[in-house]
């Protein structure tokens, strides 16, 4: 199979799909690799770096698209790749298609085979391969939040941490999975005031022993919100419904009773985002916005601000997934692997997971009945 690498055109996104351990691990298994020049900049490989493992670099991304069997990204086709796409051609990447309709619809007109890294699940319900991104953007927003709470930046002012005889700012979390308890580790190893909330009892209990009771932990309901985020200096929104539209929880009455400067980082933006107030996507070139005297950071790519760390955190775990699909095909990798065919949102012009269905507007068709399992 030929396994193409197109550079990524999301703003300022420096990430690479693939590494040159992965690109060594294909032409091992007697595939040939293709690459767009440039591609690993910003990851900091060279083209080099590819070509000393027998990669062959190429000119453009158009390039790459026309002869690739299979295309490995890390976010989802923008428009002007839309038109690159061929008819069962799969897409392995970073979808995140309920925040996006019209990539869905792109994707359904191509008949391209679109398999998502979001929704790839392990029978423990486990998301491996949107696990290490979890963990990158939940530290990731503690980091950007602190940030954006400096008055220089259009914030309150204040350290997150405190110092001696001043107390600590006061950190929200809404979401308890991976995001929400990378956040928590870093915002209270800084020493914030750190409150999560969930609605699982038991993953609640859970983060209690985790952070021995140094978290304050809270069942998230509306009555709850209403009281702990106008008590927020940073509000981190960590809340993932696998593949669908996240549910608004913060409504803009909320964000109106937050203080003056405050910060929001909505982690869940690629998904929709769960705060009412945030409209629209930011890019990391004009990542916030201000509303009702709130910091709104709304980027749907966080772990591209780091993304030398995020390369690595990635190929580590999607690179078994991607050998896989080459050596097998799509048909026969997910009759062996049923955390690939949880992962394909779009077969054969169908959409065949229910939850980005519902969330595009497009009707479901049950994977089985696309494909022979």
């Amino acid at each position: 199979m030929i396994i193409g690498v197109p550079k990524e055109i999301k703003d300022r996104e420096g990430r690479i799909a693939i590494i040159p351990a992965g690109v060594e691990m294909l032409l091992e298994n007697d595939h040939k690799v293709i690459i767009e020049k440039g591609a690993g900049e910003g990851s900091g490989l060279k083209d080099e770096d590819f070509i000393e493992v027998g990669a062959e670099m190429v000119e453009s991304g158009q390039a790459v698209y026309k002869n690739a069997d299979m295309i490995v990204k890390v976010k989802e086709p923008l428009p002007e790749e839309f038109n690159y796409l061929r008819e069962d051609q799969i897409i392995f990447t970073f979808l995140h298609l309920a925040a996006v309709p019209e990539v869905a619809r792109a994707l359904v007109e191509k008949k391209v085979t679109a398999i998502a890294y979001e929704t790839v699940q392990l029978e423990d319900n486990s998301l491996p391969l949107l696990d290490p991104m979890s963990k990158v953007a939940g530290r990731m927003a503690v980091q950007l939040g602190a940030h954006y709470l400096e008055h220089t930046q259009g914030g309150s002012g204040v350290l997150l941490g405190g110092v001696p005889g001043v107390p600590p700012s006061k950190v929200v979390i809404i979401g308890g999975g991976v995001v929400g308890t990378n956040a928590a580790r870093i915002a209270n190893g800084i020493g914030a005031q750190v409150t999560i909330l969930d609605v699982n009892p038991s993953r609640l209990r859970e983060l209690d022993d985790l952070f021995y009771g140094q978290v304050s932990t809270c069942f998230s309901n509306k009555y709850n919100l209403k009281k702990i985020v106008p008590q927020a200096d940073l509000l981190i929104g960590a809340v993932l419904h696998p593949g669908g539209r996240a549910p608004t929880l913060v409504t803009e009455d909320m964000v109106k009773s937050m203080k003056n400067g405050s910060v929001i980082v909505d982690v869940a933006v690629d998904q929709g985002g769960i705060v009412e107030t945030i409209d629209r996507f930011t890019s990391l070139s004009e990542p916030i916005y201000n509303k009702h005297g709130v910091i709104h950071y709304a980027v749907s790519n966080i772990p591209g601000t780091v993304p030398r760390t995020s390369t690595f955190a990635l190929t580590n775990t999607t690179m078994p997934y991607v050998l896989t699909l080459a050596n097998y095909g799509y048909e026969g990798a997910v009759k062996m692997n049923k955390g690939l065919a949880s992962g394909i949102n779009i077969l054969k012009g169908k959409v065949v997971y229910k939850a980005v269905a519902e969330a595009v507007n497009l009707p479901f068709t049950p994977l089985q009945e696309v494909l022979d399992l």
